[in-house]
């Protein structure tokens, strides 16, 4: 028995958060840098029209399929990580988003292909899709276990650190290629930021490559817990934590508006659109350092009272920014960001990655995380082509958009409320009184199999 208890996997939280770091920054990278493109290129090399309002709308449509294709994603690759380790599904999420991000930039255009020019965009666009649906969800729960208690919230913010530094490296790739002349941005020099995420890709593989599993995993795969379909678990013991995960991620839609929208607002109105990239990125960089602080809060005061703070700051703050944007006052604007994104967004940020994974137990974690996170994560990927859809002409006409995401930030406080405190709660004891009658039958299962045996 002693044996078998030291071949088990050692808990490295440290390995497991800078793995962590790097599949999110991959993931982020590539979302900042499509979501930049979606305002600045595609609309222009992609759904040529004589509205601009309209080809616009389209190429935010492309961004908003990737989230579309999220909850599949997290439905294929969370079965696959409870039922055969978090660390292959991990390595493979990765892959798939290298491969996409690569093939995008050797896109033809409209003018050169018409229509199967934005099909095979839209194409790509699911492939990265499916993986993001996984990554952040699988990263999490990999570093949730690997973590101990009272640090758990601290060591998985790192997750979300990725983020920062994704984006901040796809602004100093972006931003220079956004000053070149219309002529070369149009024909080659868009292309650059996708190419180079193939080298985030070399460096991810190589680190997860030499990740061990996780303890948690090889403990459930040793005494026979792993699951044959964790996806009917996840619905059957778990569905209030479905709703109540999912209802918290429709925060998310806070950055989207954030990165996404506001940048192709900002240029509608007059703002130069490298102003802008810079003070977005630079809003984002700063986060580098409130996430993890934001992560070590929650370890202190709880999840949930850090949760709270971003949906109240970020909601008021929201208009703040909107505002900021349509006076075209850039001190204005890079205060609000600043306030908006790295204070009170890195509340959310630093917290739903432990938070949401802690909802779950272990033979269900991956799965449940994955796909309740993604179904809520849908709002935020439609929410820059619903803000586009909402904005009105005029020095007011941004009201409506801020409603709407203030209206977001309310839901997901309410469904914050709700979910149970698990900052201080064992490893083993996550999941709640579901977990008891989750194990029982498990036990009755086998019984019943070794009877028939």
């Amino acid at each position: 028995m002693a044996s078998t208890t030291s071949s088990r996997p050692a808990m490295t939280p440290r390995r497991a958060a800078i793995a962590a770091l790097l599949g999110s920054a991959l993931e982020y990278y590539d979302f900042f840098v499509y979501g930049a493109a979606a305002a600045l290129v595609f609309n222009v090399l992609f759904f040529p029209s004589g509205d601009p309002t309209v080809a616009l709308i389209a190429s935010f449509a492309t961004f908003a399929v990737g989230y579309v294709a999220r909850p599949v994603g997290a439905v294929v690759m969370g079965h696959f990580g409870d039922r055969l380790g978090r660390k292959r599904v991990m390595l493979a999420t990765v892959i798939l988003m290298g491969i996409a991000s690569f093939a995008i930039g050797c896109l033809p255009t409209f003018d050169q292909v018409g229509l199967l020019a934005p099909a095979l965009l839209v194409v790509l666009r699911v492939v990265q899709g499916f993986s993001a649906g996984a990554e952040s969800a699988g990263a999490s729960t990999l570093t949730v276990e690997h973590s101990p208690v009272g640090r758990r919230g601290f060591f998985t913010s790192f997750v979300m650190v990725g983020y920062a530094v994704g984006c901040s490296l796809a602004t100093i790739v972006f931003l220079p290629v956004a000053l070149l002349p219309a002529e070369m941005l149009y024909s080659w020099g868009w292309r650059i930021p996708f190419w180079l995420s193939a080298v985030v890709v070399v460096i991810t593989y190589y680190v997860r490559s030499h990740l061990e599993e996780t303890p948690v995993f090889a403990e459930a795969k040793e005494v026979s817990a792993v699951r044959k379909l964790p996806l009917g678990d996840v619905f059957k013991y778990h569905w209030r934590d479905v709703i109540r995960v999912a209802g918290s991620s429709l925060l998310a839609a806070m950055q989207t508006l954030f990165a996404v929208f506001s940048l192709s607002y900002a240029t509608s109105v007059g703002v130069d659109r490298s102003v802008m990239l810079a003070i977005i990125s630079g809003a984002i960089a700063l986060s580098i350092v409130t996430i993890p602080a934001a992560g070590y809060l929650s370890d202190i005061i709880g999840r949930k009272r850090t949760m709270l703070i971003s949906a109240v700051g970020c909601s008021l703050t929201l208009f703040g920014y909107l505002w900021a944007i349509s006076t075209t006052d850039v001190l204005m604007i890079a205060a609000f960001a600043f306030v908006n994104m790295s204070l009170f967004f890195s509340c959310y940020n630093g917290v739903w990655t432990s938070f949401f994974a802690e909802q779950f137990p272990a033979p269900v974690r991956f799965t449940g995380m994955a796909v309740s996170n993604q179904l809520g994560n849908l709002l935020a990927g439609f929410a820059p082509m619903v803000a586009a859809m909402l904005l009105v002409p005029g020095p007011s006409g941004w009201l409506p958009v801020a409603i709407f995401g203030a209206i977001a930030a309310g839901i997901a406080a309410i469904a914050v409320i709700a979910m149970p405190e698990t900052s201080k709660t064992p490893t083993e004891l996550l999941g709640g009184p579901r977990v008891a009658v989750m194990k029982a039958e498990m036990e009755s299962e086998r019984l019943a199999a070794a009877n028939a045996g």
